[in-house]
């Protein structure tokens, strides 16, 4: 697989507003630079696809790989975003869901985010933007249509996806988000884990998310100075009426619950933009759960029927 470094200058991180949020956007486009040309290949084994990892910034983790059919047709686009706890991961995790999106036809972008440990939120949020820009920007290399794509995130990624289908007033051109065992409310979350005081993996687990959910808030718990942070990491609170339509997947006894889900479909509900609750018996959670019979399936049918 081939690799095309280019340089960008996008913001440190997307303020609160829609207005600094478009214009972060603009900046990106101005400042990235082209990547290096070639002519697309097919490297072993790909079948026709083309692939190459770019960077969309110049820090740590600030990089996508790029999965396209390079026919010269504009093609739907996927945007991936891998789970971890925020503090951890890595998009080779999702190589395989990777090439099963390419090989249905969309352009497939495979991103890598600044983790916990490198950056607090919003910066997880900015990258995900920051890769949309870069796509946006280099769409005829991709044979990529900007104006048709939809974002899948699955446990921490699937919140990073949801904040990027709530933000502002809508995204002009997402058509959908879809969430794998998606963590909607980092202050669900932080309740159930103090909550949480048995032995079981589950509580176990629970006790662990309420931890990395204060890392990704940069150390800080839901009060007083931070109250600011956790705010803007709630997706249900940023619920308007041009946001994306969801589709959002839990296990039914996983530690992350379908309630974390029931609250963003509560407050997207009241400004009309729909949203689908799938819940699936045993404690799978994200990819585990993607991975059960008919799971992916259903979200493949989901997205087809948004983007074609």
């Amino acid at each position: 697989m081939r690799t095309a470094v280019f340089a960008s200058a996008l913001v440190a991180a997307f303020a609160l507003t829609p207005a600094a949020a478009n214009a972060a956007v603009v900046a990106s486009h101005a400042a990235t630079k082209d990547p290096t040309p070639s002519v697309p290949t097919d490297p072993s084994g790909l079948g026709g696809l083309s692939a190459e990892t770019v960077r969309y910034g110049m820090q740590v983790n600030q990089n996508m790989d790029v999965w396209w059919t390079a026919d010269g047709m504009k093609r739907p686009g996927v945007f991936l975003i891998h789970g971890g706890w925020w503090s951890s991961g890595d998009k080779k995790q999702m190589t395989e869901i990777t090439r099963s999106y390419a090989d249905l036809g969309y352009t497939v972008f495979n991103i890598n985010y600044r983790l916990s440990g490198q950056a607090a939120w919003p910066a997880q949020r900015t990258d995900a933007f920051g890769a949309i820009a870069t796509a946006r920007k280099h769409a005829e290399r991709w044979s990529f249509d900007p104006a048709n794509f939809v974002v899948v995130g699955f446990s921490a990624g699937g919140h990073i996806a949801a904040a990027v289908g709530t933000y502002g007033d809508g995204v002009p051109g997402l058509k959908g988000v879809v969430g794998l065992s998606p963590v909607i409310s980092p202050l669900r979350a932080y309740a159930d884990g103090g909550a949480a005081e048995g032995h079981t993996e589950t509580e176990i687990n629970k006790r662990r998310l309420r931890e990395a959910a204060v890392r990704l808030a940069g150390g800080c718990e839901p009060k007083g100075k931070c109250s600011r942070v956790w705010a803007s990491m709630e997706v249900p609170w940023h619920a308007s009426r041009k946001d994306a339509p969801m589709l959002l997947l839990h296990s039914q006894d996983e530690f992350v619950p379908p309630a974390q889900s029931a609250l963003l479909k509560q407050m997207l509900g009241q400004v009309g933009v729909p949203v689908t609750i799938f819940t699936a018996p045993g404690e799978q959670h994200s990819a585990p759960l993607y991975r059960e019979p008919g799971v992916a399936e259903r979200v493949q049918a989901w997205i087809a029927e948004r983007i074609g």
